[in-house]
């Protein structure tokens, strides 16, 4: 999902570094205020989880790639404000020391993966947990369809993109990128919903660090 330097115009590219700049802006200050002491090392620790995730790529047609994303399992781990963060330096780390996505096109990136997908992830997941309330299987159900819909909507963004810039074509970019991403995001769903099943046994607490970020 990460997209090249060249594939995008200069107007999709400025219009994509502001959203993603204000989004980041925002998170800074809500982290600054929020953040509690047990969520930095949490922050650390899901920053490598999904750095190491990452690294594995699948070959999506339209000259672009897709991995497994993370966003919503960091948003249901910390927050949605300290997960757009930890997304965020885990793309800049991987533009900067192993070239995937362009240095122009960071923007791009962060703002599909680490705003919209954080973003999406969050949402999906609160709104299931208030509807399936405390069931024993909502916390993995919702974690499942949060990281589903997360990578699906974050890779139709990217085709989006694309096809503004005329990079792709809207019938081969948006059909291409959410097809694939959808096969994509089941794999995320069942990666989430198996981590959040580990934690629920080893480690419930962590599971309790979201509700602080919904308060706000």
């Amino acid at each position: 999902m990460h997209i090249p330097d060249g594939f995008l115009n200069t107007g999709t590219t400025v219009a994509a570094w502001a959203i993603s700049a204000g989004g980041l802006g925002y998170a800074v200050r809500k982290v600054n205020r929020e953040l509690g002491e047990r969520q930095v090392p949490m922050m650390g620790v899901t920053a490598a989880f999904i750095f190491a995730a990452q690294m594995l790529n699948f070959t999506v047609a339209g000259g672009t790639s897709g991995h497994l994303l993370g966003g919503a399992l960091a948003a249901i781990l910390l927050g949605p404000w300290p997960a757009m963060l930890v997304l965020t330096s885990v793309l800049v780390v991987q533009a900067l020391l192993f070239q995937d996505g362009g240095l122009l096109a960071l923007g791009a990136n962060i703002l599909n993966m680490a705003v919209i997908g954080v973003l999406v992830g969050w949402i999906t997941y609160m709104g299931l947990r208030r509807l399936l309330g405390e069931k024993p299987w909502a916390t993995l159900i919702s974690g499942f369809a949060a990281a589903w819909l997360s990578v699906v909507i974050a890779a139709l963004a990217c085709a989006v993109e694309l096809a503004l810039s005329g990079t792709s074509p809207w019938q081969v970019a948006v059909p291409a990128m959410g097809l694939v991403h959808m096969l994509i995001g089941i794999g995320e769903g069942l990666i989430t919903a198996a981590v959040l099943a580990f934690l629920k046994v080893t480690r419930p607490d962590l599971l309790s660090l979201h509700q602080k970020a919904s308060q706000a």
